[in-house]
């Protein structure tokens, strides 16, 4: 058994004699063979101990949040003005966790049961007023009910086709309102292209095919055909909510999960300028409606790093280069990115040995009436609670949480 010094205990072990071993195997009498099961026995006790131990002396991180300078923004509202938290988590749904996807990850920190309660201890010491959640699964059996008992309310959208995860925004229903609500399915660019005549058998023939062999449409046909290119599953959903008393300010929020792989950067675009596109629409119709100057605010797992195209077209103005149907081409959405707008882009927020980078993003519109105050601190490459790679006893999923504190002003 391990001790915190890294001295192995023996004591409580029975070792076999040496004549076991130079006889072998005349030795092999029923004395023998009790004391080696014994032995056998005591050292799956001791590690199962160690895991344990290991478990129970690891302490997960608890991030703290962190006030932005008043030199670095010089807007930033009085210290007794109305304040909001959101933050955004790829919780890595479970769904995803095998040990040959993460070999390099302690086998006990894979284990649904440990997993799911240090994520909840986690967002229950980040204490946002906004979580928006990705690779949420078990969301109607477990998450809906666990998260809820903190004073949260939620809702979720489902990834399309058999996956199994989707997107959550879970709010605390006493501090806000929920307004409205839509949700977007990305796979929508896909069944655009299938509004053409010439193409309504080709979309049957593989729907069928695709019914034989059990897999979702994206997962069979030609990845050259647009069709099956855009049909990733991927999805996304906003609401927009009025804060209760003191303030009456009305925000929108969008949660996205956008496809991951870095060779189909042109799905991940095109699912970046519907995003903007639908957002613009929803700002509009609850601006008209509620008679109010919404903020906006989008968060989630992008799939892109700083300076790619999927990142210098959301914080572009979000102008259509390509007009989508029931889009017009001039509905801009001017965003910021909050730790580029305070404090610069983390050097990561996934971190695994094959890759580590900046994938997660919390967007905000920098002049209707909200503006980050402070912000989720990260680690850095050196801290040693990321060493090897992620998830571990630290932290529960492959993505870190990020976070801001807004003032409306």
């Amino acid at each position: 058994m391990l001790l915190k010094s890294g001295f192995l205990l023996h004591s409580r072990i029975p070792l076999i004699s040496s004549t076991f071993w130079t006889s072998y195997p005349s030795s092999l009498t029923s004395s023998t063979i009790s004391e080696f099961t014994s032995m056998v026995f005591m050292l799956k006790v001791c590690m199962r101990k160690m895991s344990t131990t290991d478990m129970a002396t690891a302490t997960p991180v608890y991030p703290k949040f962190i006030p932005v300078e008043q030199s670095e923004i010089t807007s930033v509202s009085k210290s007794d003005g109305f304040k909001f938290r959101v933050v955004s988590y790829n919780i890595l749904a479970q769904v995803y966790v095998k040990s040959s996807k993460f070999p390099y990850s302690p086998a006990p920190c894979l284990k649904w049961k440990a997993r799911s309660s240090v994520v909840l201890d986690v967002l229950k010491s980040l204490d946002a007023d906004i979580l928006c959640l990705q690779e949420l699964d078990e969301y109607d059996n477990f998450y809906k009910e666990k998260v809820e008992k903190h004073g949260y309310s939620s809702i979720y959208i489902k990834r399309s086709g058999r996956k199994s995860d989707g997107c959550g925004i879970f709010y605390k229903h006493k501090k806000l309102e929920l307004i409205v609500e839509e949700r977007i399915d990305y796979n929508d660019l896909a069944n655009l292209i299938l509004d053409e005549p010439s193409r309504v058998e080709q979309k049957k023939a593989l729907d069928t095919n695709n019914k034989e062999q059990g897999k979702t449409q994206g997962d069979l046909g030609d990845p050259n055909d647009p069709y099956v290119r855009l049909k990733r599953d991927c999805v996304g959903i906003m609401a927009a909510f009025k804060f209760k008393n003191p303030c009456q300010h009305y925000v929108i929020v969008a949660n996205t999960h956008l496809y991951w792989d870095p060779e189909w950067a042109d799905v991940k675009l095109a699912q970046a300028k519907y995003l903007l596109s639908r957002v613009a629409q929803f700002k509009k119709m609850v601006s008209e409606k509620f008679e109010c100057t919404p903020s906006v605010l989008i968060a989630g797992d992008f799939n892109s790093v700083p300076g790619d195209k999927v990142y210098e077209y959301l914080l572009s103005g979000g102008s259509m280069v390509v007009p989508l149907p029931e889009c017009s081409e001039d509905v801009p959405v001017p965003l910021c990115s909050v730790y580029a707008y305070t404090r610069g882009e983390p050097p990561f927020t996934n971190c695994t040995p094959g890759f580590t980078g900046t994938l997660d993003y919390i967007l905000f519109s920098p002049s209707e009436g909200i503006e980050p105050v402070g912000y989720l601190e990260l680690p850095v490459a050196e801290s040693p609670d990321v060493k090897g790679g992620l998830p571990n006893y630290y932290h529960p999923s492959d993505h870190l949480p990020i976070g801001a504190d807004f003032a409306v002003v």
